[in-house]
Order: structure tokens, then sequence, then C-alpha cells
């Protein structure tokens, strides 16, 4: 249980208050000061944790679901776990969390640490010491998309003569297999009272690309 702005403070301070109002028996009362932008953020955090305890045990939720929180914020979950998205300050955005691009290069980076770490455990070594780093440059042309991904796989303790066993595993994992083999793509439309509305459709071979 909390209050908000505490009676002993004043109103003028410019800040948000939260009081935990603790039991009268502890020996002072704990309470947190935020700027207005910290309690947005703290906003933003509970709807997003309240968002994934409620989707918990919901098997029929889609696997991956997308709300807007405020501005250019979304909280999207996956299998219950809530992730924010959000856009630079000097794209317009709060800058509260990675860009979708920014998600997309890190499910590549991620796919690719998690197929190197298995190789490290089937050969005996410590994955303790893998680093994986990704970076991207954008396209300067029409339609907006990523033009370039570069991933850097660090083992520093990787014996020599495991290197190249150890790159052909790590750049056929998942996700780069479906960059090299582009899966079709399909965008609906749902209004209301409707049935969906397939609108854009892509493949390998074709397709109009959105940004």
């Amino acid at each position: 249980m909390a209050r908000f702005a505490p009676r002993e403070l004043p109103a003028e301070m410019g800040r948000v208050v939260l009081d935990t109002l603790r039991a009268p028996y502890d020996d002072r009362e704990v309470w947190a000061s935020l700027t207005p932008e910290e309690a947005r953020q703290l906003a933003g955090l509970l709807l997003s944790e309240a968002k994934a305890v409620e989707s918990r045990g919901r098997a029929c939720e889609p696997h991956v679901a997308v709300v807007p929180l405020s501005g250019d914020a979304f909280e999207v979950t996956v299998r219950g776990h809530a992730l924010r998205i959000d856009q630079p300050l000097d794209e317009g955005g709060q800058d509260t969390g990675p860009t979708p691009v920014e998600m997309f290069v890190a499910s590549l980076a991620t796919c690719v640490a998690h197929y190197a770490g298995r190789f490290l455990d089937r050969h005996g070594l410590d994955r303790g010491a893998l680093r994986v780093t990704a970076d991207h440059t954008m396209a300067a042309d029409r339609p907006a998309r990523v033009a370039t991904l570069t991933v850097d796989v660090h083992v520093p303790e990787l014996p020599p003569a495991r290197a190249g066993a150890l790159e052909a595993v790590a750049s056929h994992c998942t996700v780069e297999n479906t960059l090299q083999h582009p899966p079709t793509l399909t965008l609906r439309i749902h209004g209301s009272g409707s049935d969906p509305r397939p609108v854009h459709g892509s493949a390998a071979s074709g397709g109009q690309s959105r940004p």
C-alpha cells in the first residue's frame, strides 16, 4: 500500500513522491522521490508488469502481442515475458527501450550466442567468457531497411583448431537461416466487426517492403 505526496513535504518541490506507508512501529517511513519523467517510466513499467502477470497462463493468447503504452513506446508480450520498445529522443521518442530494428539485430546476435554457447558446451569449453556483439547500418535509399549486419563472436580461449567449426555452427543459427531464406509475410488488418483483411504479402522473390 502506498500514497503520493506525504503531507510533510512541500507541494512545490517539482517531484512525484511515493510514500510506502510503513507500519507505525518502524523507525522511519520510506519514500521515493521521482522526476516527472522517472514517474512516467515507472508507470509504464508497472503497466507492463501488470500485463505480463495477467497474460500468464492464458494459453489462447497470441504468441507475440504488442500494445501501446505512451508516445512511441509499446509493450511486447512474448509468452508472458514483457518487453518495452521505444524510439530515441532525436526521433521523437523517450528512449525508454530499444527500437524495433535494434530488437531485430539483437535477435540475430542472441541466436548466434545461443548456438555458440551450445557448441562450447559440447566441446567442453567454458562459455563464461563468450561475448557476441552486433551492429548494423541502414540503407540510404528507399524502402527503409537494414542494409548490413555485422556479428562478432568473441571466445578468448577458443583453440584455433575449433574456430572453423564454431563459425560453421554460429553462421547457421535459426535467425540467420531465416534471413538467408526469407519467409512469406502476410500482414492482415482486423477492423471492427469484419473478418481479417490481408493487405500485404511478400516472399523471398518479391512483394512490397514496408518500413
